[in-house]
């Protein structure tokens, strides 16, 4: 009589696995390749134009040795019950440089804080650079 095989605890039967191959990558082809997408341009962002610091006035005028070109005025930190020495910037011209205000300028200029210029009274721009010859 033919002994029964006694099937060991590790070999029990197991399906084989199917053995499944990777699939093929796509060939990509010339066609295939989309067209880049061209990206806008950057919005050009414009800077304002630095405003002026100062509103500058020049005189041209010889008044004599010992004598000082005053100005009066308002706005740029005038003021017409006090005069403000100008700087003589050559035997013939008097400069000032007067703080930007919110508008134009009215001014006048007098010899010695004492004795008018004759006429008008004068008048700059915001930030303006002014070259005026005074009479007196």
């Amino acid at each position: 009589m033919k002994k029964p095989i006694k099937k060991s605890p590790t070999s029990k039967t197991t399906k084989t696995a199917k053995i499944v191959k990777p699939a093929k990558a796509p060939v990509v082809t010339a066609k295939a390749v989309a067209k880049p997408v061209a990206k806008a341009p950057a919005p050009v962002v414009r800077k304002p134009a630095p405003r002026p610091a100062f509103t500058i006035v020049t005189a041209q005028i010889d008044v004599g040795f010992g004598n000082t070109l005053f100005i009066r005025g308002e706005g740029g930190g005038l003021s017409w019950e006090e005069g403000v020495a100008m700087i003589c910037a050559a035997d013939d011209a008097w400069t000032i440089k007067l703080p930007v205000s919110g508008g134009p300028v009215a001014f006048k200029f007098l010899l010695n804080d004492l004795i008018w210029c004759g006429g008008e009274n004068y008048e700059a721009r915001v930030g303006a650079k002014v070259s005026l010859v005074p009479m007196f």
